[in-house]
């Protein structure tokens, strides 16, 4: 019994230790699934000083009644460090034919797209980012929400 309890805590521990760290996400989720033009989101992420670079992701997931071909928004991030980069960001939803480019996973389809690569926190703090609908109308629908991910590169 001892020895067989020793296996499987042997195996869960190294299961734990294969997994991998998937970093920090914050995620807005739509009423009714939608983004109004004027609605600015603002995502506050606590960040450590480190030298290991982090890529910041932008995410959204949509449904099969998607509207548009792409999602257009503006991005403003502010580091700890007192740095502000502003880019304004276009993500492809559907190719030339109208065909959706991302796979769906039940009714829901996650599209992401590099705000930052590789970026080194160079100060322990809130990095800040601001997401600004770029679409031409009052009301993007078909999206459940859309978040920010740190991820190892």
């Amino acid at each position: 019994m001892k020895r067989s309890a020793f296996y499987i805590v042997l195996i869960l521990l190294f299961a734990a230790g294969c997994t991998r760290d998937k970093g920090y996400e914050i995620y807005h989720r739509f009423e009714d699934k939608t983004w109004f033009r004027f609605n600015v989101l603002q995502f506050e992420i606590p960040v450590e000083q480190s030298r290991e670079p982090v890529n910041v992701v932008f995410f959204a997931r949509h449904d099969r009644d998607y509207p548009f071909d792409s999602l257009s928004f503006n991005m403003v991030m502010k580091t700890p460090s007192g740095e502000e980069r502003i880019r304004e960001c276009r993500i492809r939803i559907r190719d030339n034919s109208g065909k959706f480019l991302g796979t769906f996973r039940g009714d829901s389809c996650e599209m992401t797209i590099n705000l930052q690569k590789e970026m080194v926190i160079s100060r322990d703090g809130t990095l800040t980012i601001e997401l600004e609908n770029l679409v031409p109308r009052m009301r993007t629908t078909g999206l459940y929400g859309v978040g920010i991910r740190l991820e190892k590169p």
